[in-house]
């Protein structure tokens, strides 16, 4: 079983986000970077099925981000992913998620993956596009969303645990398939400073533009979003405190919410 890991490096969630007075992009200045929380579910939950299976030949992670983004993928590697794919140009940084998937899809169509995993959605963009779309570019069944994996003993099917709104899902799905990882799937592990130092001496493989067949057509055909520009969300109106004894208060407040909050 050959198992792909598909993440993304994106901003702490930590960090102090400022927008650019271009409003063209963020101040990248001293933002840190970090793998995508989602993503970190199914790099880990990748590692754990190729220690508990003889069967697992080997754990691909693969990004598309400029040369910082290789810092992630040397964690990745470090928490036990076997080697690394690169996808690194200035023109894959327009790219969108859907020519993201498409672009990704033409790089890993001949790999022979059985099991492809990603996070649900990535916390900067976050439309949760990527898994979906990748799925449809490689023509793979895809169960999105999930908390608990079960691969079969044949290392032929699994069963999914997948969250949905108020309840949970079970399916049982033939490979080769996707999944993306929710919350809850695993907690990916601290990765030890000799894991770290042995991470430099697996195979990473960087890919440019040029190295893609039909780059840049693949993903222009899948049409494309482009940002306009960036902008702060609104700040939020002061908090209002309404005065007197308890009763006249609540009216007051059940007045406010009927006639200015429209809540009621």
């Amino acid at each position: 079983m050959k198992i792909l890991v598909v993440f993304k490096q994106v901003p702490d969630s930590t960090t102090t986000i400022k927008i650019r007075p271009d409003g063209a992009d963020i101040d990248r200045t001293g933002v840190k970077f970090d793998l995508n929380p989602f993503d970190e579910f199914a790099i880990e939950q990748a590692v754990q099925l190729k220690e508990k299976r003889s069967d697992v030949e080997s754990v691909t992670a693969l990004t598309v981000g400029p040369a910082h983004a290789t810092e992630s993928l040397r964690k990745a590697l470090a928490v036990g992913a076997d080697q690394g794919i690169h996808l690194q140009d200035d023109a894959f940084g327009q790219l969108d998620e859907l020519q993201t998937a498409a672009l990704i899809g033409a790089v890993v169509k001949d790999g022979g993956y059985d099991l492809i995993l990603t996070g649900k959605q990535e916390i900067d963009l976050d439309s949760g596009q990527l898994g979906p779309a990748l799925a449809e570019c490689l023509d793979l069944p895809h169960i999105g969303a999930v908390v608990k994996l079960e691969v079969a003993a044949d290392g032929k099917s699994f069963v999914a645990h997948r969250r949905i709104e108020g309840a949970e899902e079970i399916v049982a799905v033939p490979l080769p398939a996707l999944i993306t990882a929710d919350k809850g799937l695993c907690e990916m592990r601290y990765p030890s400073l000799p894991n770290l130092m042995k991470a430099k001496r697996k195979p990473v493989e960087t890919i440019a533009a040029a190295g893609v067949a039909g780059f840049p057509a693949l993903t222009a055909d899948v049409g494309g979003m482009k940002l306009h520009r960036f902008q702060p969300p609104p700040e939020r109106p002061p908090g209002r405190i309404i005065a007197g004894e308890p009763e006249e208060a609540v009216k007051e407040l059940v007045r406010l919410l009927r006639e200015e909050a429209k809540a009621l």
